[in-house]
């Protein structure tokens, strides 16, 4: 395999609009970006709940979340694909190998690692945010968007994070999904198969277009955290 010529084969496949190649992209994102959607409030919630409410059985709270970031996201495919397989108890949803059931798996992926993050994110914020909000008579989600605003940074570093996982793990969306083109085939599974067969241009023009993700997203939130500290002093 040449290298450079497989480089110049993937960027020609970026540049010439290909169809099948757009339609994976199309998938990972479409998929991603709704599981991402879905958690983003209840993981707000959760995190602030956990770093600012005291109640028993906190920590042990806490601590599962943490646990189930670690869990392998093959472990959780094989637990949903044996829910949703016909013999399974939620058979009868038909969603195995559907994007739905790819973004059910995704959603079990990012949740805990949200929740981890976010939590984090307000423990560490400066509570007085909250309290300034409250004392001046702010109603409650006035004053959650104000603690938001001053974790904004370490909060959208959390979403990048899960989002990043979300996108690029490859165990859960082959087992759900089942690789199938113009309907599940999402990057990373793509990427897969098309570098078992050999024909590597097109794995490594999908490479490429998560490259190109990272770069920008991570690009985007130090420029915001530039400007802000410029912005303070």
């Amino acid at each position: 395999m040449d290298l450079w010529l497989t480089t110049q084969e993937a960027v020609q496949l970026l540049l010439s609009g290909d169809s099948a190649l757009w339609s994976i992209v199309g998938v990972s994102f479409s998929v991603s970006l709704l599981a991402i959607a879905i958690v983003l409030l209840p993981s707000l919630l959760i995190g602030f709940a956990l770093a600012y409410s005291k109640f028993p059985g906190r920590w042990f709270i806490l601590s599962l979340f943490n646990t189930f970031q670690s869990i392998p996201t093959v472990v959780i495919g094989l637990l949903l694909y044996m829910l949703l397989s016909r013999a399974g108890p939620l058979g009868d949803w038909k969603m195995l190998f559907t994007q739905q059931a790819m973004i059910l798996g995704q959603i079990l992926i990012c949740f805990p690692i949200l929740v981890s993050m976010m939590h984090a994110a307000f423990q560490n914020s400066d509570r007085r945010a909250w309290e300034t909000a409250i004392t001046l008579g702010a109603s409650l989600p006035r004053a959650f968007l104000s603690l938001m605003w001053e974790s904004r940074f370490p909060l959208f570093a959390a979403v990048i994070a899960a989002f990043s996982r979300i996108i690029t793990e490859v165990g859960c969306s082959m087992m759900v999904g089942g690789n199938i083109l113009n309907a599940t085939r999402n990057i990373p599974t793509a990427i897969a198969l098309e570098s078992s067969k050999g024909a590597f241009a097109q794995g490594v023009a999908l490479g490429i277009v998560l490259l190109l993700l990272a770069l920008g997203l991570n690009f985007f939130l130090s420029v915001a955290r530039g400007k802000a500290h410029l912005r303070t002093n």
